[in-house]
C-alpha cells in the first residue's frame, strides 16, 4: 500500500490508468509466445528435403487413388492382349429325342471367338501405352504436388518475415513509449504525445495479431496439403534457366501419352470391325432303336462363323473415341499456350524482383540513416513526436520491404522451376 500511494504521487492521475493498462497488456504479452491461444505448430527439419516432403505428399495426396486404378487398367488390358482368344468361348450342349422315344440326338460344341487380322497386336500395344501413360500421369501429378508444396513453404516464409518483423516494430515503439512516457513525466513532453505513442503502440500489437493469425493460416495450409508439420530447414533452390518450354515437361509428357493412349485405343476399336469371327467345334451322337435293330453314330464337325456389315453399328463407337481424342488434342494446345505464358511470368517476376530488391536494399540504408538522425533530433526537441512516428513507420516498411523482396526472389527461382517442370 506504501509503494501505490507512493506511485500516485510521483504520476499524475491522469497517467495512472494508462500506465495500469499498458501494464497489464505487457505482461500479458511476456507471458507467451503468441498473442492468441491458437496455435498450428510447425517444426523446422534439418533431415528433410525438399523433394523427400513432395514424395511423402504424394503417398497421401488423393489422386494416388486414381493413378493406382490406371496401372490396373493397364494391367488389365495387357492380360486382354495376352489372351489367345479375342473373348470368352461358350460351351454347348443339345439333346433331342423323338416323340416316338427310338431317336436320339447329343450336340455338344466348343465356340472359340477367334482375333481379326491386327486386332491381338493392337490390344497389346493399347496395353503398353496404357502403362507409359499411367507413369506419365503419376509424374504430372508429383509435379502438381510440388507446386502446392512450394507455394505452402514459401508463404510460411514470407509470413514469418512479416510476423518477425511486426514483433520488432512493436519492441521499438514501446520503447519509444517508455521515452515519452519518462519525458512526459518530466514536463518536457505534452500529454498529448503520450496518448500518440500508446496509440502507435497498439496498432503495432494488432498489426502483430495479424500477422501471427497469417503465419497460422500458412502453416494450417502446409499440413493440410502435405499431412505434416515439419518443413525442411533449408529449401531454397537453384535456377534452372530454359529459354522456352522442352517437351519433356511432365505435363506435357502426360498429355502427349494419353493422345498417343486414346489413338491407340481408336485403332483397336477400328480393328473389332463387324465382330469376332468364330471357330465351332462340335460332336455329335445319333442313336436309332426300333424293335428289329438298334444303330448308333458318332460324328464330328467344325463351323467358321463369319461376321459383316456390321460397320454402322461400330461407327458410333469410333466416333465416340475420335472425340475425345481431339478433345485430348485440343487440350495439348491450350496447356502448350498456358506454360509459354507461366514461363514469361515467372521469368518476368524474377528480372522484376531482382531489380526491386536492389532498389529495396538502397531505400533501407536511406531510411535507417534518416531515422538515426531523425531519433537525434527528437532526443533535443528539434522535430516533434508525429514526424518521428511517420518517420519510423516509413523507416520500417523500407525494411521490411527489403527482407521481402530478398525471400520473394528465392520464392520466384522455385516458382520458375516450377513452370518449366524442373522437380525438387
Amino acid at each position: 500500500m506504501f509503494f501505490l500511494n507512493l506511485f500516485k504521487r510521483l504520476i499524475p492521475k491522469f497517467l495512472l490508468g494508462s500506465v495500469v493498462f499498458l501494464m497489464t497488456i505487457a505482461l500479458s504479452f511476456a507471458d507467451s509466445t503468441y498473442v492468441v491461444e491458437h496455435h498450428d505448430p510447425i517444426e523446422s527439419d534439418a533431415t528433410l528435403s525438399l523433394s523427400k516432403v513432395v514424395d511423402l505428399t504424394l503417398e497421401k495426396y488423393p489422386d494416388v487413388t486414381w493413378l493406382k486404378s490406371l496401372e490396373e487398367e493397364a494391367t488389365a488390358i495387357g492380360q486382354r492382349g495376352d489372351s489367345w482368344t479375342a473373348g470368352a468361348s461358350q460351351a454347348g450342349l443339345r439333346f433331342q429325342e423323338a416323340t416316338s422315344g427310338t431317336l436320339h440326338y447329343i450336340d455338344g460344341t466348343v465356340q472359340v471367338p477367334l482375333w481379326n487380322l491386327g486386332q491381338r497386336d493392337a490390344e497389346q500395344a493399347l496395353a503398353k501405352l496404357a502403362e507409359s501413360n499411367a507413369m506419365s500421369q503419376t509424374d504430372a501429378v508429383k509435379l502438381r504436388v510440388a507446386g502446392l508444396v512450394r507455394n505452402a513453404l514459401w508463404n510460411i516464409a514470407l509470413a514469418n518475415l512479416s510476423y518477425e518483423q511486426a514483433k520488432i516494430e512493436l519492441t521499438v515503439t514501446d520503447q519509444l513509449l517508455t521515452k515519452v512516457q519518462r519525458r512526459v513525466e518530466l514536463g518536457d513532453l505534452p500529454r498529448a504525445d503520450f496518448l500518440l505513442a500508446q496509440t502507435e503502440s497498439l496498432q503495432k500489437r494488432s498489426v502483430v495479431t495479424q500477422a501471427e493469425a497469417e503465419l497460422m493460416h500458412a502453416r494450417k495450409r502446409y499440413s493440410s496439403i502435405t499431412q505434416m508439420t515439419k518443413i525442411p530447414k533449408d529449401y531454397q533452390e537453384k535456377l534452372v534457366g530454359l529459354t522456352e518450354i522442352q517437351q519433356s515437361h511432365p505435363a506435357l509428357v502426360a498429355i502427349n501419352s494419353q493422345i498417343e493412349r486414346k489413338q491407340a485405343e481408336l485403332n483397336a476399336v477400328k480393328l473389332v470391325g463387324s465382330g469376332q469371327t468364330n471357330v465351332d467345334v462340335g460332336v455329335n451322337s445319333d442313336q436309332f432303336t426300333n424293335d428289329e435293330r438298334s444303330n448308333k453314330t458318332a460324328s464330328f464337325n467344325i463351323g467358321v462363323t463369319v461376321p459383316f456389315g456390321g460397320s454402322a453399328h461400330l461407327a458410333p463407337k469410333v466416333a465416340a473415341a475420335n472425340v475425345e481424342l481431339n478433345k485430348l488434342i485440343a487440350e495439348r494446345e491450350q496447356m502448350n499456350r498456358d506454360l509459354e505464358q507461366a514461363h514469361h511470368e515467372a521469368e518476368h517476376n524474377l528480372e522484376v524482383n531482382r531489380v526491386e530488391l536492389g532498389i529495396a536494399d538502397e531505400l533501407k540504408q536511406v531510411a535507417e540513416e534518416h531515422l538515426k538522425m531523425t531519433n537525434s533530433s527528437f532526443a533535443v526537441g528539434e522535430i516533434n513526436l508525429m514526424d518521428l512516428l511517420r518517420i519510423q513507420s516509413r523507416t520500417q516498411q523500407a525494411v521490411l520491404n527489403a527482407k521481402q523482396r530478398a525471400v520473394m526472389l528465392q520464392r520466384d527461382i522455385a516458382l520458375y522451376n516450377q513452370a518449366v517442370g524442373v522437380m525438387p
